[in-house]
């Protein structure tokens, strides 16, 4: 069982390179971008994994603040699940201490869901982090809405978001890196009631 003094993985779920940082499937890596700022760190390659990895506090100085690293895995959405087990072991972190921020099709354009646990709905990035290490870690599931009219999935995830979905985008990715500091700093019931829509 995991105590306050552990440190927490927070995980931003996307794609590496150029060509997908825009993605609609990349938002957790926009989080963890805007977290990592926060912090006043920058992203690294991590030794043991391939990941990028930002270490550092969340929170007010003193006791309440939570000892975290931020990770990209840097392995392709569908890989993710190695890296992110890699670290978490070398970082000796409780599963129920990792936190995934990943796009989710079944949730409204902008709002976001913080759960504990559950399936994967289909995200190959869930579905490799699942089989690796077991459902049971914390998620901040982004809402992108389901694709228009006949669009496969695959491609909808893939595209960037529309100039309409980005007037909001800077604000909901602000929202989102809230949300991740209020689950590590109240727990998953504050969180789930000042930031589930």
């Amino acid at each position: 069982m995991s105590d306050a003094t552990d440190p927490w993985l927070i995980v931003g779920l996307g794609n590496p390179g150029p060509d997908y940082a825009a993605n609609r499937h990349n938002v957790g890596f926009m989080v963890a971008d805007l977290l990592a700022t926060r912090i006043g760190g920058k992203f690294k390659r991590a030794q043991k994994a391939q990941a990028q990895v930002v270490e550092g506090r969340i929170g007010p100085p003193g006791p309440a603040s939570r000892r975290v690293v931020l990770v990209k895995p840097m392995s392709y959405m569908n890989l993710s699940g190695g890296p992110v087990t890699a670290l978490r072991d070398f970082y000796k972190v409780p599963t129920d201490h990792v936190v995934v921020v990943h796009d989710e099709l079944d949730v409204d354009y902008g709002a976001l869901r913080l759960k504990l646990g559950g399936g994967d709905n289909g995200h190959n990035g869930l579905k490799s982090m699942t089989k690796a290490m077991g459902p049971d870690y914390h998620r901040v599931r982004f809402g992108i809405g389901r694709p228009p009219g006949r669009m496969q999935v695959a491609d909808f995830v893939l595209k960037d978001f529309s100039s309409t979905e980005r007037k909001e985008l800077a604000f909901l990715v602000d929202r989102s890196a809230d949300a991740v500091e209020c689950l590590l700093a109240e727990g998953l019931e504050r969180a789930q009631s000042a930031y589930n829509s």
